[in-house]
């Protein structure tokens, strides 16, 4: 680094922390130099314009940086995304969608309701009987639910399978720890908690009832291959060898979280693919917990175009000025749930940290998705997947990816 020149990963890195002084929650993850943590909250509580105008001296040094193209690239998202948090923190008027562009790096559309509507008409096929589709759908969602007293056995057998697989599949670091606890009162189903060192504390949340075919994917979300891996393998390839600061923290709202949260939901696809639900039923099975996994794949297919409604709902509520009462109809006509777990998805979708984040879940999956499936025909999933576990890809550069295949 030449003299004088601005150090952006590592300022980058402390303007992360100043965040979370603002807004707890801001830094999701830090693995770094404690030193470095300790010197900021020593600092003057910061003031959001302040945050704002650094974000934006350190966009502007990044061109004389003289970093690869990859890690520029990389730091350009996360700084654009940060400057938009303190323009909101400053007060300053941000529209719902350009929050979202600014944070995630896509473009929200509303879902097409024939797209749903053909969905209902493919889940009315698998549940067929008497009374209302959505009566029917709960009855089926109430049979599948895992009891609340077998939950935490139920997940550690779905995390050692899935552990096997990954471990075999992607490669882990030797040492790699993941421990779980059942909590209660958040917004969210689960929860990733990287404390460095190859170590995750993942928590599941008791207030919602969890269905058994939708256990493998929760664990492979917070864990094999998801969000615990991703840390993992990025700590010890992006970190320690390659000495890369910017990787030490993991920053709410920004371009980082719809890859990870991407990848995450990619989990069951990259790790087990087609006939996970006859897997987990056996994995189940030998605890004594019935799922008929055959079933259970078919409907998660047929549902999988109404996980679309919940940022629907977003930008009802925050883009087009509905009330609460009209977002809750919504969720519950398109997705099917019961009005108490439409006001638990509007409690995530009003919080003031979370609000624009079902984004990452919804065009995450997507845009992933699409890039997974445009791989080379002789390309196995899992050697594009770990592209994604490995690499500091963005939004923006795998969308150009796509257009370019």
């Amino acid at each position: 680094m030449a003299a004088g020149a601005v150090d952006v990963p590592l300022e980058y890195v402390r303007l992360g922390l100043r965040f979370d002084r603002l807004e707890s929650g801001i830094v999701d993850a830090y693995t770094g130099d404690k030193r470095i943590r300790a010197e900021v909250e020593n600092e003057p509580v910061p003031a959001p314009q302040t945050l704002r105008d650094q974000a934006r001296a350190l966009l502007r040094e990044l061109d004389a940086a003289d970093l690869p193209a990859d890690r520029a690239a990389f730091l350009r998202g996360q700084l654009t995304a940060l400057e938009c948090s303190g323009r909101k923190m400053s007060g300053e008027p941000v529209g719902f969608l350009d929050e979202v562009s600014s944070y995630f790096q896509v473009e929200l559309t509303l879902g097409d309701p024939a797209d749903y509507a053909a969905a209902h008409a493919e889940l009315d096929a698998l549940l067929p009987g008497g009374g209302p589709l959505a009566e029917r759908y709960a009855a089926y969602r109430r049979r599948e639910e895992c009891p609340p007293q077998r939950l935490a056995e139920a997940v550690h057998a779905l995390s050692s399978a899935l552990r096997d697989r990954v471990r075999a599949e992607y490669g882990l670091p030797e040492a790699e720890t993941v421990h779980y606890e059942v909590v209660t009162d958040q917004p969210w189903s689960g929860f990733n908690y990287y404390e460095g060192d190859y170590r995750s504390r993942v928590a599941i949340n008791a207030d919602l009832p969890h269905r058994l075919g939708q256990l493998p994917h929760l664990v492979a979300h917070e864990a094999y291959p998801g969000h615990h891996t991703e840390h993992c393998r990025k700590e010890q390839g992006l970190v320690e060898r390659a000495s890369r600061l910017e990787h030490t923290v993991f920053l709410v709202n920004t371009p980082e979280c719809l890859m990870a949260e991407g990848l995450a939901d990619l989990g069951i696809p990259a790790s087990v693919g087609a006939g996970w639900g006859p897997w987990a039923a056996e994995v189940l099975g030998d605890l004594g917990l019935r799922l008929d996994g055959h079933l259970a794949e078919r409907i998660a297919v047929a549902t999988a175009p109404l996980n679309r409604v919940r940022q629907d709902a977003a930008v009802l509520l925050h883009d087009r000025r509905a009330d609460a009462d009209e977002v809750v109809a919504y969720l519950q006509r398109w997705s099917l749930v019961r009005a108490d777990r439409a006001r638990q998805q509007l409690r995530f979708l009003t919080h003031p940290l979370w609000r624009a984040y079902i984004t990452t879940y919804v065009e995450g999956f997507d845009l992933l998705s699409r890039w997974l499936d445009a791989r080379p025909a002789t390309q196995p999933v899992a050697d594009r997947f770990v592209r994604l576990l490995d690499e500091p890809l963005t939004p923006a550069a795998v969308a150009t990816e796509l257009r370019a295949a």
